[in-house]
């Protein structure tokens, strides 16, 4: 599955409540993931999956400085 067969709106929210499963930040949001850590992934690569475009669209969001975006969907989220 790539990121295309995601819908927009449910990726971002999969980003924020989706573990890390595995590695040294595993149980971590993938939201909180350290940028160092994602730019190790971009350069090994990204897991194939639903997995791999999670982290890739985070890393792009954070690379560019798009965090905030993710603010509004985290308080909604909570006040579920």
């Amino acid at each position: 599955m790539n990121q295309a067969n995601i819908p927009q709106g449910d990726i971002l929210i999969k980003i924020i409540t989706t573990k890390m499963p595995f590695g040294k930040y595993k149980g971590y949001a993938i939201a909180d993931l350290p940028v160092n850590y994602l730019e190790w992934f971009q350069r090994k690569g990204f897991p194939e999956g639903q997995l791999g475009s999670m982290l890739a669209t985070i890393y792009e969001i954070k690379l560019n400085g798009l965090e905030a975006l993710l603010t509004p969907l985290r308080k909604n989220l909570l006040k579920k």
